[in-house]
Order: C-alpha cells, then sequence, then structure tokens
C-alpha cells in the first residue's frame, strides 16, 4: 500500500522560512536540517500542531529513504508492493515520530476546544492520520488499520477542501485513495467500494496531477506518485520526465538521478 503525505497550509503558514526551508531540506535528504527548520518553527509557533507533525513528516520521510521505499523497484513489482513482511524498523525513529504526532494531536485538539474550524488543527489532523497510516501500510504492513486511516484521511480532507477549496495539497489524500486502491483486484475493489473506500483510477490521478500542479508542499511528493503511477502502465517517458523535474529541483536527493539512469 503506498503512502500518503498531505500536507495542507494555511497561507499564513506558506511564508514562514522555517517550514519553507525544512520541507526543501527533506525533499533533498538533508534531515538533521529538515528536523531543525521544524522545530525552530515549532519553538516560535509553540500551540500550533503544524510544527510537530512537520516533524514527523520528516522522520517517517527518513525511514522511506533509508529502507527504499520509494524506488521504482520496490513500488512498480507486484511482488514487493503486495509483500506482507514487514520491514526492518528503526526503534529511535518510531518512538520519536510517534511522539510527535501525539504531540500534534494535543495541541490540535487544544486549538479546536476555542476554535472548532481552526484551519491549521484541521490540517494537522489530516497529516497526522495520514501519516500514520503510511506507516502501517509500508513499514509495519498492518494494511487492513492503514486503510482505515487512509479513508478517515480522505474523509476530512474532502472536507477540508469544501470549506477551503484553495488547499490544493488536500487533494492527495483522495487522489493516493482512488489510485492505490484501482490496482486491487475487481472482487477487492468491489469490497473495498462497499467499506466506503473510493477506487476510481481516473479520478486517483486527476487529483495527483492537480496536486503536481498547484500544490505547494505536497507537489515534488505528488510527481513522485505520478512518476510511480506512469512506470506501472509502462510510461517510461513520462515517468523519465517527472524524474528530471524533481532532479532539478532537488539536486541533493540521488533517488531521481538514480532512477532516471535505470530507466534510460
Amino acid at each position: 500500500m503506498i503512502h500518503i503525505l498531505p500536507l495542507l497550509l494555511v497561507t499564513a503558514l506558506g511564508a514562514d522560512t522555517s517550514l519553507e526551508a525544512g520541507y526543501q531540506d527533506m525533499y533533498n535528504l538533508r534531515f538533521e536540517a529538515a528536523h531543525a527548520a521544524f522545530q525552530n518553527y515549532e519553538r516560535e509557533h509553540a500551540d500550533d500542531p503544524m510544527g510537530p507533525v512537520s516533524d514527523a513528516a520528516a522522520y517517517l520521510f527518513f525511514e522511506f529513504e533509508r529502507l527504499n521505499v520509494l524506488r521504482s523497484d520496490f513500488l512498480t513489482s507486484d511482488k514487493s508492493f503486495l509483500s506482507q513482511r514487514r520491514l526492518d524498523a528503526d526503534p529511535n525513529v518510531k518512538r520519536d515520530f510517534e511522539a510527535a504526532l501525539a504531540h500534534s494531536q494535543a495541541l490540535s485538539e487544544a486549538l479546536l476546544k476555542k476554535q472548532p474550524e481552526a484551519r491549521n488543527a484541521l490540517l494537522a489532523d489530516v497529516l497526522r492520520i495520514a501519516l500514520h497510516a503510511d506507516y502501517m501500510a509500508a513499514i509495519e504492513k498492518e494494511n487492513w488499520q492503514a486503510l482505515s486511516e487512509i479513508k478517515q484521511a480522505r474523509s476530512l480532507a474532502d472536507a477540508l477542501v469544501k470549506r477551503y477549496p484553495d488547499c490544493y495539497d488536500a487533494y492527495l489524500a483522495m487522489g493516493v485513495e482512488n489510485y492505490l486502491l484501482s490496482q486491487k483486484m475487481a472482487p477487492v475493489r468491489f469490497f473495498l467500494r462497499m467499506t466506503g473506500a473510493q477506487t476510481d483510477k481516473q479520478e486517483g490521478l486527476v487529483k495527483l496531477r492537480l496536486v503536481a500542479e498547484k500544490g505547494q508542499y505536497l507537489k515534488p511528493y505528488a510527481k513522485i506518485l505520478l512518476a510511480i503511477a506512469a512506470l506501472r502502465d509502462g510510461k517510461r517517458q513520462e515517468a523519465i520526465e517527472l524524474l528530471k523535474q524533481l532532479a532539478a529541483e532537488f539536486p541533493g536527493n540521488g533517488l531521481f538521478q538514480d532512477e532516471i539512469k535505470k530507466l534510460s
């Protein structure tokens, strides 16, 4: 089960240099710098749940890189994609990841008590649930728990874009659920739809492309997922073009150059 990182930030946060720098560092695989930036944001915005949930994203992305989860041979091979073997997680990273999620949840709950429609709190909740689903699916291989959480994150994201339609990154949650579950066999898709899951491949790709075009912090991640989708559909040149864009934007991330070399 592919993962999702539906990070949704308010316009005011978009100008914050700590968050901007943190996500740039994360995509460039400079994880210590990313944590420093996110933790600096936490110190300056102690009541904002977006600080710790962003820090949790960096812990998860570190594990994805360490365990090669984002490599095309892992995600395009059905044998690897459907494997139920748990990956060798780092217990210290897992501890810090879960602590950051818990901190974000506590801040979110406190903010929502005062402001029931507080955008940052709602956004942080979507991301927190999606990040945990990512960990459960990609590392722990607890796919049914992950499915439940993915549906929950998608539902929250759907409500969020109805309220705040300019949150383009929110569409990643909907895109991933639709595309990911569309890859299952027909009987499985039927069962998933009966549980309330969304399994429309084309709808999923439309949402991913929207994020890749207009997203703020999730634009690179949407491009990664679109490149993987292109490879699974045999569209090598489309995948190469997306990877070239990513390689140019994030020269510190050798993943993109490595994938280009494999495909060229």
